[in-house]
């Protein structure tokens, strides 16, 4: 399964990470929701291992991460940037916000 990797660049970089599969779709569960829209996901489409290179260095250059997705999430653990207490889950997809 691939990835999407966006890096929007401001005064810190913000990093988001989406499971390709769920790009564009919508998830609402009681108040709370997840949009992921492409303009804020989708830049570059890569495979697992290129996604934790990714994240790691962009967690050296100080960047923020919202991270979406079972593999995304997977990629952000194996990266060292979260553990699993940090995922909460919008109908069963999990996700986090990383400030590093």
């Amino acid at each position: 399964m691939t990835i999407s990797i966006k890096i929007h660049n401001s005064y810190r970089a913000v990093v988001a990470v989406c499971d390709k599969n769920i790009l564009g779709k919508k998830f609402e569960q009681g108040k709370r929701q997840l949009d992921l829209r492409e303009s804020f996901y989708k830049d570059k489409i890569v495979e697992e291992e290129e996604a934790i290179n990714i994240i790691r260095y962009q967690a050296n250059e100080d960047a923020t991460f919202n991270i979406v997705g079972k593999k995304s999430i997977q990629a952000a653990i194996q990266a060292g940037i979260i553990n699993k207490e940090n995922v909460d889950k919008i109908k069963n997809i999990p996700f986090t916000l990383t400030f590093l």
